[in-house]
């Protein structure tokens, strides 16, 4: 099959890659990234690795090195190591639900409870159509701001 994005690293580039991988503090994603470089580089003395063998070594997936090398060509280096703008997990909570949540937690407590618990909260705002659902954690999190 043939590669849509093929990968071509400079020297400068591999060295770059090379050391990226071994030094300083980066998230663990970034340095799969730049591994996933250096192994897809057709310059490379040894040669370019397939995607299944790269698949292999590193433990990620097909999708993600066929997204790495697409965004290498399309945006250059540094783009292919950093995620794209808004990725990752979205807060659970808006403003406004936390605002409610707020004012929820300063309300008077329920009859039978002696203080508003994290648990209660939670409840209390599913009960209330506010949010889907939501966990204790999260209510600790919001309050804790």
């Amino acid at each position: 099959m043939v590669k849509k994005y093929i990968v071509s690293l400079t020297e400068e580039e591999r060295q770059f890659l090379e050391q990226f991988t071994t030094t300083g503090n980066h998230a663990a994603y970034q340095i799969n990234h730049a591994r996933i470089l250096l192994q897809a580089d057709r310059n490379q003395p040894d040669g370019s690795w397939g995607d299944e063998a790269i698949k292999s070594a590193l433990d990620v997936s097909i999708r993600t090195i066929e997204r790495v090398r697409q965004r290498f060509v399309e945006v250059g280096l540094q783009g292919a190591l950093k995620q794209k703008p808004g990725a990752g997990r979205k807060p659970e909570l808006t403003g406004e639900v936390e605002a409610h949540l707020i004012a929820l937690r300063c309300s008077e407590v329920p009859k039978g409870n002696g203080r508003w618990t994290l648990r209660l909260l939670a409840q209390r705002m599913v009960e209330l159509d506010y949010v889907e659902h939501l966990s204790h954690e999260s209510v600790r999190k919001t309050l804790k701001k």
